[in-house]
This record gives structure tokens, C-alpha cells and sequence, in this order.
């Protein structure tokens, strides 16, 4: 199991006074951005303005914005053949499916035996691929960068610290096994779907179940029972009081991505010589990694938000680089991303393997029994 991973020294000297308090990743209130720092050799406070956050939340706003259109444009489309025809008639979105990653992964395996894509579902392969292509790249930026689920994350856990003064970490002896339940899911959704045959694969996407897997996910979110209402509550509290408490802990998204990341060519590296030992990258990393301790950070838990690199005060101290050599700016990332991404949504639509080929009439008969319908 991926687990973080730092070189360095943590034996350095810090000088602060008594300043705002902020939240340390052990989960203690410690002093904030009024921190007196010491002069390392042959370093310089940075100079200029740090846009690396800007690009970042312009790219985490646009997806949030894309998801929502999409989730409005497809609850639309439902509600057609709910009404019967009697409200407004627009056309399945595509990319719904990328909400749909037990289907991408079994395209995938599908793909992987027998080099096509399936035809149901194809949109949830292609998301999923352009994702993993991202995060062995540019590490795991489609958490820190992309994921809706991500974004929301991270908003409910600055609010929390608004609202208590600070954010609390588990201790290090329970957060390691919690970390794991991730890797462990992500697992047993490899395990299965690794044992399933292409034509087990087809059966089951073909089968009615497969067919409206997406409707069925949003007849979940729409009709919550007790039990998943109050999970749903208890990942809200908790994710308002601990960082990304189901990113860092039971999403198997994301560690998949971050195992692909572990691949990536890109790495934070701190130039001990310009360094000012302040320690406020390490209070800043919302993966809660000791950036301070590293000269490279090259843990699976690094979604490349460059949050620590933006606080950093000693120019050329803390940077992403690209095998230890070039610095890659945010606008470059950004580019990098959308390049991607937008390529290969771009050849699905081109090779007309964006759109699943399931007729109305499929739909006008599956979906009055929906409830009815179990997994295969």
C-alpha cells in the first residue's frame, strides 16, 4: 500500500512569535502567517505575485460548473420519460458516466481484452483513461485539480476551520490503517472485475441493471434510505472537522490515481540551501505531508496543488519540477491537463465512441421499474 514518504531532517531550528493560530498536520493550533523565519544562505524572499491557487481554483470552478451542467442537463433527461413525455425532451449527456467508475474500470478491462471499447457506457472509458493518463503525468491532480468530489472536499474543510479555528488530525496509529480502507476498495473492485471475462463484462453492461446504471445512481442520490442519509451526514460533519476526510481515507478513485502518480515524472523538491525552515509548506499541504522534512515528496497522498510551493516565502525553495530539473508552472499543468482531457473526449466524439446507442424505448420500459431492477 502507497504510503507518504519524506527525506530530509526534521531537526531544524524555527523562531516564531505569537501570531494567529492555524492548524498543523498533527492537528494542534500553531502559529499562522505571522511567522519570523531565519535567513538560510544564499536565500531570497520571493518577489512577485504567486498565481499558482488562481489557476487552480479557475480549473476546480469550471469542472464543478461542467459536472453541474451535466448532472442538471441529465436529471432532465430522466424526468422525461418519468413525466412521460410531458416535459422538456434534451438529449442523455455523455459525460455522466464519468460518475460511473465501476463501469470505466470494466471497460477497461474489457479493452484491455480485446482492444475495443464496449459500446454501453463507452464515455465512462474514456474519462477514466484521460484521468489516468493526467495522473501519471502530472501526479494526482485530478483529485487536487479536477475532482468535484475533491473541490467540494476542500471547501467543506476550509470552512471548518473557519468556523472552529482549526482542522483536528487522527493520530498517526489510526490514520495509517484508515488510510489503507481506500487501497482496500479500490482492491476488491479489481479483484472482481479482474476475474470477470470480456463477455461477463458485455453481459453485464448489456443487461437491464447495466443498461440504466446511471439512472440508478441518481434514483440512490434522489431517494435516500435512513442508512445512506445519515452516512451522508456523518462524511459532512466529518469532512468540515478533519481535511479531505473521504478523499484521504475511503475514496478508491483516488488511490488509483495516486498509484499512477507514484509513476509521474513530476515531484515537489525543496532546495535545502534556499530554504528558510518556516514550516509553513508542511501546514499548508492539505495530504498532511511533511514538506518541510523532504527534498522530493513523491507520496501517492500528493495531489500537486501546489499549496505548500504558494506559501512557501524563499524564492526557488519549494517547486514542482519535471524530473528534478525543469520548474513546470501552474499554467503549464493547467494546459497539460486540458490537453489531455480534452483530446481524448475530443477522438471519442470524433470516432463516434462518446454516446451509448440505447434507444428511447429502452428507457420508456426500464425506467417505470427501476426499483425492480437488482445487480446481475
Amino acid at each position: 500500500m502507497p504510503t507518504s514518504s519524506a527525506t530530509g531532517s526534521n531537526n531544524r531550528a524555527r523562531t516564531r512569535d505569537p501570531g494567529p493560530a492555524d492548524a498543523l498536520p498533527g492537528g494542534d493550533a500553531v502559529i499562522g502567517a505571522g511567522s519570523e523565519t531565519r535567513t538560510a544562505p544564499g536565500a531570497g524572499r520571493r518577489t512577485g505575485a504567486e498565481n499558482s491557487q488562481a489557476w487552480r481554483r479557475a480549473v476546480q470552478v469550471l469542472f464543478l460548473v461542467l459536472n453541474v451542467w451535466i448532472g442538471v442537463h441529465f436529471i432532465l433527461f430522466v424526468r422525461y420519460f418519468e413525466t412521460g413525455g410531458q416535459s422538456m425532451r434534451v438529449s442523455r449527456p455523455p459525460g455522466v458516466e464519468g460518475w460511473l467508475p465501476i463501469a470505466g474500470l470494466m471497460n477497461l478491462k474489457y479493452f484491455l481484452s480485446t482492444g475495443t471499447v464496449p459500446e454501453i457506457h463507452p464515455a465512462a472509458f474514456f474519462l477514466l483513461a484521460s484521468f489516468l493518463v493526467i495522473s501519471l503525468l502530472f501526479r494526482k491532480t485530478f483529485c487536487g485539480w479536477l475532482c468535484p468530489a475533491g473541490t467540494v472536499s476542500e471547501a467543506l474543510w476550509k470552512l471548518g476551520r473557519k468556523m472552529f479555528k482549526r482542522n483536528w488530525a487522527l493520530p498517526r496509529w489510526l490514520d495509517l490503517p484508515l488510510r489503507g480502507l481506500k487501497y482496500l476498495l479500490l482492491g476488491l473492485f479489481l479483484y472482481a472485475i479482474g476475474g470477470m471475462s470480456a463477455a461477463a463484462i458485455e453481459a453485464f453492461l448489456t443487461s437491464p441493471y447495466g443498461l440504466v446504471a446511471d439512472v440508478k445512481m441518481l434514483h440512490f442520490f434522489r431517494s435516500l434510505s435512513a442508512t445512506a442519509a445519515i452516512t451522508l451526514t456523518a462524511l459532512l460533519v466529518l469532512s468540515l472537522l478533519v481535511r479531505n476526510f473521504w478523499c484521504r481515507y475511503l475514496c478508491p478513485y483516488g488511490a488509483l490515481t495516486g498509484i499512477a502518480a507514484l509513476f509521474s515524472p513530476l515531484r515537489i523538491r525543496r532546495d535545502k540551501a534556499k530554504c528558510v525552515d518556516c514550516g509553513r509548506c508542511a501546514r499548508a499541504c492539505p495530504a498532511l505531508l511533511p514538506v518541510d522534512a523532504s527534498t522530493c515528496v513523491r507520496s501517492a497522498e500528493c495531489t500537486g496543488c501546489l499549496e505548500c510551493a504558494a506559501v512557501c516565502p524563499a524564492a526557488g525553495a519549494l517547486e514542482m519540477v519535471w524530473w528534478r530539473k525543469r520548474r513546470v508552472a501552474a499554467w503549464m499543468m493547467a494546459a497539460g491537463m486540458a490537453v489531455v482531457f480534452f483530446g481524448f473526449v475530443g477522438y471519442a466524439r470524433w470516432s463516434g465512441r462518446w454516446s451509448s446507442p440505447i434507444p428511447d424505448s429502452t428507457y420508456e420500459m426500464l425506467l417505470p421499474r427501476l426499483d425492480m431492477l437488482s445487480h446481475p
